[in-house]
């Protein structure tokens, strides 16, 4: 019998980071403190017109003032469907597709479908916050795969392979990459998928950053590139970094028949629909072009080389170009042991805190990723702020 008020899986939750610093960023703000945040993982550009306007028409329909089919709208099903085949060549039905309360909905209910208790699951590192939660809520255990600035970021099958074991039950696969900004190459891809078939590990692939990416780097889908692997892929993806709808909450999950009909079991039990009108929003959204999604991967390739050029500038930062999403991540290796203001540096925690404090700049610790020496810098922030930003971190670091 628990002792506690709140229970022990409860409890053992670690708060989001990423919210965490944005939250303190914004109070700072509303303080009147000339905060600039370098923490928010979303575009800073309104949601396209017609996807408003598609909204505010849904609003007026009467039947979607009604529950729906838990797994979605099926215009929607059948849209989504048709945007993966356009933009990533994977054909799928459209009851493999489950709508969800945003991507980390998905997150959650792809692994609680698959994960048992003791059942052991491959994270590359640096990793999304979020991903080791849901994990260990199914009762999993999430076995981190460290990589860095000089692999790019990227997780070879040696290093998976050294982790795997007979509990080895799934990968989690992202390409873009939040934190790191990485793109895994075609043959890179076709190669994870291939070890996975062969040792029979799923793998959770999360392409919600498919059409940020940069240079002459590629989005390829896992399940595309090795069709073999899609019997034991769940897809995560949503309209929030696409179509700059972070707030609207719409992500799916793309899942072999069987899976996708205890996924919808799951949610008919747990959240029912998905709301209708955020749903027609979405369908316009993914039924649209891309052209709302090429304006803005125009804005953050401006700001990405800006980014890179500026923390490369900064003494004791090191950093790798972004390949994709909008996320620079530098290592701040160089920078801990020195005293900066009369307090001596021995985490990037500790300095995201001191650079807070004194030149009102916020950042994400690379603790938070599991990638202590680390930070993360979303570029997805005006061109003055980022440069003022960087600038007042450049000219505190010089000081030290």
């Amino acid at each position: 019998m628990g002792s506690g008020r709140i229970s022990a899986r409860v409890a053992a939750i670690t708060p989001s980071a990423t919210m965490a610093v944005d939250g303190k960023a914004k109070a700072l703000k509303a303080a009147g403190e000339p905060v600039i945040g370098f923490g928010a993982g979303e575009p800073d550009f309104p949601t396209p017109d017609y996807i408003v306007e598609a909204a505010v028409e849904a609003c007026r329909d009467p039947k979607n003032h009604r529950y729906t089919p838990a797994g979605g709208l099926p215009e929607l099903q059948q849209a989504i469907a048709a945007k993966t085949l356009r933009d990533s060549g994977h054909s799928v039905e459209p009851s493999q597709v489950i709508v969800t309360n945003g991507g980390k909905h998905a997150v959650y209910n792809a692994l609680a479908s698959i994960v048992d208790p003791g059942d052991e699951v491959l994270l590359p590192a640096p990793y999304w916050t979020t991903y080791p939660e849901p994990v260990r809520l199914a009762g999993g255990v999430p076995v981190v795969v460290e990589t860095d600035i000089h692999s790019g970021f990227k997780a070879t099958i040696e290093q998976l392979e050294a982790a795997r074991t007979d509990k080895t039950k799934a990968l989690i696969f992202v390409s873009p990459s939040n934190p790191s900004g990485a793109v895994y190459n075609r043959a890179e891809i076709e190669a994870i998928g291939r070890w996975a078939v062969e040792h029979d590990v799923w793998i959770l692939t999360d392409e919600i950053y498919e059409h940020l990416v940069y240079d002459d780097n590629e989005f390829f889908s896992i399940a595309t590139v090795a069709p073999e692997v899609a019997d034991r892929c769940l897809i995560v993806n949503g309209v929030a970094k696409t179509y700059a709808m972070t707030g609207w909450r719409v992500g799916w999950i793309i899942a072999p028949p069987d899976v996708a009909k205890a996924l919808g079991s799951l949610q008919s039990h747990q959240t029912s629909n998905v709301a209708n009108i955020a749903q027609r929003a979405a369908l316009a959204a993914v039924a649209g072009d891309l052209s709302a999604v090429e304006m803005m991967r125009t804005a953050f390739d401006r700001r990405r080389k800006n980014m890179f050029e500026l923390l490369g500038a900064m003494d004791g930062v090191e950093v790798l170009r972004p390949e994709g999403a909008f996320y620079a991540f530098p290592s701040f290796e160089g920078v801990l042991g020195r005293t900066i203001r009369g307090t001596k540096i021995e985490s990037t925690v500790q300095l995201a805190d001191v650079v807070l404090d004194e030149v009102k700049v916020a950042f994400v610790p690379g603790e938070a990723f599991g990638s202590p020496g680390y930070a993360r810098f979303s570029f997805a922030l005006g061109d003055d702020d980022l440069g003022e930003g960087l600038g007042r971190i450049a000219d505190l670091l010089a000081e030290g």
